[in-house]
């Protein structure tokens, strides 16, 4: 079976969220991009021309796993029913992470935060079922806004 690549759906801004995560995680890359249409010849309709030219979508890796960021307008946006999870070996890759891409402070919680696309991340211990396991951890936890390994 061939991996399952996820579709980020942007207003836009895909070239400009892309840059931004391939900045944040090591070993990722941009591997392609494919621009609309310049024309209504060419395939769009009317209603599209606005986007003649510019970014259709992007194919990326963020450590490993292959994405596609879609340029397709404000019809839908992110919200917490879906993340991606970054289990961090350490607290300095957990401040590293969660100082890099929460941008929404009122989302924090849990080692959950939502970056300034609106994507939300959950930014964990990648033992986090093992400190989750200690005394009280869940009501620990549920008091955090970043992950503080220590507390637990």
């Amino acid at each position: 079976m061939k991996n399952i690549t996820p579709n980020l759906w942007f207003d836009g801004n895909a070239k400009e969220a892309v840059e931004f995560y391939v900045s944040v995680f090591p070993n990722s890359k941009v591997i392609s991009t494919a621009y609309y249409p310049n024309s209504v010849e060419e395939g769009l309709a009317d209603f599209q021309l606005k986007l003649a030219g510019k970014v259709l979508s992007i194919n990326f890796e963020l450590c490993g796993t292959r994405f596609t960021a879609i340029n397709a307008g404000p019809q839908f946006k992110f919200n917490e029913s879906v993340s991606f999870s970054i289990p961090c070996e350490n607290q300095k890759e957990i401040d590293y992470y969660y100082g890099k891409l929460s941008a929404v402070p009122e989302s924090e919680i849990c080692g959950w935060c939502k970056d300034k696309y609106g994507l939300s991340w959950q930014v964990v211990p990648k033992n986090m079922e093992e400190l989750m396991m200690r005394p009280n951890a869940f009501v620990k936890m549920m008091k955090m806004g970043k992950i503080i390994i220590e507390d637990f």
